[in-house]
């Protein structure tokens, strides 16, 4: 008996190393495990897949719902657990004051040249040390020219008396507050509470003319006519111009505020070497084009904006005359912060939302 067994074993192991080599090719070397952690949704799957194919490294795709949980999660792993980290601009400052990101290894991404240098050298990482951009939030104004009198330009053509009950904006405080302090010509970041009372106070004579405030699809209102204006996130101005290239996108005159999420390697990363490959592979520009497709963010690599289909470059791209007017929304001190709410929720209050 024990002969047959020996026997049989021996067989197994004989098959198992056919099935390795396949039909006479080598296999891929194991290249590992690299966990990517992320909103849902950020890469296309065959991105994915054929970044395992290339590399031999398999990706545990792991989500967080706010930037906040991914601060918590990091923070109580120290540092580790966590290969490669995307999220937004102010949160990573945080994550880098802890110590909780690595300075990156800029030999082992030689296509980092490929980054548009509008998004880099920005509040959250000035040297570009710790961060590669991938995918950009500009803060848009959309509306229906059919259904609304007034040209509208900037901000301060939203306070038109022929747009009440006609407009929907987003739940961020910060960005919509910031609109009242553009028209003003003062700073998102402002540190004056006097100034953020001013800007408070501007927000209440826009009552009269917000319908909605929603994050979740506020693109589907627009289209069914709900609202003929809107503030929206970058990606929702995708989805509606994809559904109406009639519709017109604004970029304020009084400067565009942008947002920039960040691809970073966390200090204690069990898979720094993966997490590196993984940038590099992203950068390249076909998959980059790929992605922001898919994503529907502004694209951060340059070299990917001539490979975009032109269904979606002009919303996933910087215009041509773009003049580099911009300011994003940073960390501010807690005071400026409940100053900003205490506004906002009188605000909220006066629109009936």
């Amino acid at each position: 008996m024990k002969k047959i067994i020996a026997m049989l074993l021996a067989l197994a192991l004989v098959v198992m190393s056919f099935a390795a080599c396949g039909t006479g090719e080598t296999a891929k070397t194991d290249g590992g495990e690299m966990v990517l952690y992320t909103w849902e949704a950020m890469f296309p799957q065959e991105v994915l897949d054929a970044f395992t194919e290339e590399t031999g490294i398999k990706i545990n795709y792991v989500n967080f719902d706010t930037d906040e949980t991914m601060l918590a999660k990091l923070q109580a792993a120290e540092g580790g657990e966590y290969d490669l980290i995307i999220a937004d601009d102010y949160i990573i400052e945080t994550a880098i004051a802890e110590g909780l990101v690595a300075e990156l290894d800029m030999e082992k991404i030689p296509s980092v040249g490929n980054v548009n240098p509008i998004y880099q050298g920005q509040f959250y990482d000035p040297d570009d040390k710790y961060t590669v951009p991938y995918g950009a939030g500009v803060q848009t104004i959309v509306y229906d020219p059919s259904v609304v009198d007034v040209d509208i330009n900037g901000y301060s053509d939203l306070w038109d008396a022929s747009l009440e009950s006609n407009i929907g904006i987003t739940s961020n405080y910060r960005v919509m507050n910031g609109m009242a302090l553009k028209v003003m010509g003062e700073s998102y970041n402002t540190e004056d509470i006097a100034t953020i009372e001013a800007a408070g106070a501007k927000m209440l004579e826009l009552a009269p003319n917000i319908r909605l405030i929603k994050d979740d699809n506020i693109q589907d209102d627009l289209l069914s006519g709900e609202i003929g204006a809107a503030v929206m996130y970058t990606s929702q101005v995708t989805m509606a111009m994809l559904a109406n290239p009639e519709l017109k996108v604004v970029y304020p005159d009084e400067g565009i505020g942008f947002g920039v999420m960040g691809m970073f390697v966390p200090s204690k990363a069990p898979n720094s070497e993966g997490a590196h490959k993984f940038i590099e592979y992203i950068l390249d520009p076909e998959v980059s084009a790929q992605c922001f497709e898919y994503l529907g963010y502004y694209c951060t690599n340059k070299e990917a904006d001539a490979l975009i289909n032109d269904e979606y470059k002009s919303f996933l791209t910087l215009p041509e005359d773009f003049s580099g007017d911009t300011e994003m929304i940073g960390n501010i001190s807690a005071e400026a912060a409940e100053a900003h709410a205490k506004v906002w929720t009188e605000f909220k209050t006066a629109t009936g939302n």
